[in-house]
C-alpha cells in the first residue's frame, strides 16, 4: 500500500501509546488499516518523563500498525495534552492590502499572524491559533472572509499554548524513531473531529476526555473551540483507589475496574460478589460488587465536580444546549451517564469514533477516540488544496487571454 495515501495518528497516553494508520480516499472518507498499541512506560499524567522508554514504545506501536496494515508509516499527527496546556483569547487586526479591497488568502494569514502577537512567558509555546470568527469593516460572524470586499479585517482567536519543554520532549521522542511530525494537535481538538456532530459544535457542547492520567475539557460554540482545560486526575486514580481499598495489586485493580467497574453504587446489587487476589498473591477472597461502587463513585464524582467548576470558570456555562459528550477510557464505566447528568446538570452522552471505515469493530471504543480523531484531523489537511478564489480568477484570466490569442491567429483577416 502506498505511503502517500496513509495518514497516521499517534496518541501518547499515560497507560498506553496507540498509533492508528488509515488510508485516505477523500477528506470525508477514510479506512483504518492498521492499529498499534504498546504499554506506555515513559509517560505520567500526559507528560513525558522518560524519552528513551517513550521512543521505544512508539517504535513498538508503529511496527504493529505497519504489520497489520501492510504499509509504511513515515509521518504522524501527534496528540498533546497534560496539565501544562492552557488557552487564551486574542484579537488580530490588519488593513486589506489589495487596491481593489478584495480580501485575499494572504490578508487572512496576516490577520492570524497578528493574533499570534501575545505576551507569553519564555517557557510557553503556541500550539494552535484557532479562528473563532472574522470581522470585516465591523460586520462580525464571518467564517471565511477570502474573496469578500472590505478595508479592515479582524479575527477573534483561541490560542492554545503548552510548556515549551514538554512540547520539545514530545518532538524529540517521536523524531528519535525516524518519524516526521506533521503537526502537534490538542487531544480534545482531535477527538472532536470524530465524536462531535457539527450541530453540537455550533450549539455549544462540552467534550470531556477522561483518560488515565488526566481529564481534558474542551468547549465548542458556533463551530469553534472557545475554551480548554486539563484536570490532573483520571482513571489511574480510580485504579489506585481500588488497589488500596481492596488490598490488591494495581494490575488486578485495573482489571476489576474495566470488567466490573460501576460509578453508581445504587446500580449494584449487594448480593453479587467477585473474587479478588490479595497483594501477596497467596489468598483469594470474595468481595461485594457494591464495595466496588463505594470506592469508584466518590472519585468519579470528584472528577465531575472539578469539570463543573472548569465549565463555570469558562463563562460559557449558560450557553451549552448541546450538553456534554464524555469519551476516553473511563467513559465506558457503567452508570457514567446517570452520574454525570446528576453532577453537571446537563444532558450527557458517551462519545465513540464515528464516520470511519476499515477496522471499525476494533476502534469502536471511547479509548481509541483520540487516535482516530488525529487521523480524521490529518486527513483533512493532507489533501491537495483547492485553488483559492483569487488563483481561480487568475487562471480564468490566463485561459481567456490564450483563447483570445488563438482566435486572433486563426480568425480570417478583416
Amino acid at each position: 500500500m502506498s505511503s502517500k495515501n496513509i495518514v497516521a495518528g499517534l496518541d501518547l497516553g499515560t497507560n498506553s501509546i496507540v498509533l492508528i494508520a488509515a488510508s485516505v480516499k477523500d477528506k470525508d472518507e477514510i479506512d483504518i488499516v492498521g492499529i498499534g498499541k504498546s504499554e506506555s512506560l515513559g509517560m505520567r499524567k500526559g507528560v513525558i518523563v522518560d524519552i528513551d522508554r517513550t521512543s521505544n514504545a512508539i517504535e513498538e506501536a508503529v511496527e504493529k500498525a505497519e504489520r497489520m496494515g501492510g504499509c509504511e508509516i513515515n509521518s504522524v499527527f501527534v496528540g498533546v495534552n497534560g496539565p501544562h496546556i492552557s488557552s487564551t483569547n486574542n484579537h488580530g487586526v490588519v488593513a486589506v492590502s489589495n487596491e481593489n479591497n478584495e480580501i485575499s488568502i494572504e490578508d487572512v494569514q496576516r490577520a492570524l499572524q497578528a493574533a499570534r502577537v501575545v505576551a507569553l512567558p519564555v517557557d510557553r509555546k503556541i500550539i494552535h491559533v484557532l479562528p473563532r470568527q472574522y470581522i470585516v469593516d465591523g460586520y462580525d460572524g464571518i467564517l471565511d472572509p477570502a474573496g469578500m470586499y472590505g478595508t479592515r479585517l479582524e479575527v477573534d482567536t483561541s490560542i492554545i499554548t503548552g510548556a515549551r519543554a514538554s512540547i520539545q520532549n514530545v518532538l524529540k521522542s517521536v523524531e528519535r524513531t525516524g518519524l516526521h511530525v506533521e503537526a502537534l494537535v490538542l487531544n480534545t481538538l482531535a477527538s472532536s473531529e470524530t465524536v462531535l456532530f457539527p450541530s453540537e459544535k455550533e450549539l455549544g457542547t462540552v467534550l470531556v476526555d477522561m483518560g488515565a492520567g488526566t481529564t481534558e475539557i474542551a468547549i465548542f460554540r458556533e463551530g469553534s473551540l472557545v475554551f480548554t482545560a486539563v484536570i490532573p486526575i483520571g482513571g489511574d486514580h480510580i485504579t489506585s483507589d481500588l488497589a488500596v481499598g481492596l488490598r490488591t495489586p494495581i494490575a488486578q485493580a485495573e482489571k476489576v475496574k474495566i470488567e466490573e467497574g460501576c460509578v453508581l453504587t445504587e446500580l449494584l446489587p449487594g448480593e453479587n460478589h467477585i473474587e479478588i487476589t490479595n497483594v501477596g498473591g497467596q489468598e483469594v477472597r470474595r468481595v461485594s460488587k457494591r464495595l466496588l461502587g463505594n470506592i469508584i463513585e466518590p472519585r468519579v464524582r470528584e472528577i465531575l465536580v472539578l469539570v463543573k467548576e472548569k465549565i463555570k470558570t469558562s463563562g460559557f456555562d449558560e450557553v451549552l444546549p448541546g450538553g456534554v459528550v464524555i469519551t476516553g477510557g473511563c467513559a465506558s464505566l457503567d452508570g457514567m451517564v446517570q452520574l454525570a447528568e446528576e453532577v453537571l446538570d446537563l444532558p450527557v452522552r458517551i462519545g465513540t469514533p464515528q464516520n470511519v471505515g476499515g477496522l471499525v469493530d476494533i476502534v469502536n471504543s471511547s479509548s481509541y477516540t483520540t487516535a482516530v480523531g488525529l487521523v480524521c484531523f490529518g486527513s483533512k489537511r493532507v489533501q491537495v488544496p483547492k485553488l483559492s478564489r483569487e488563483k481561480n480568477i487568475h487562471m480564468s484570466s490566463f485561459f481567456q487571454k490564450i483563447k483570445a490569442w488563438i482566435s486572433d491567429i486563426f480568425s480570417p483577416a478583416g
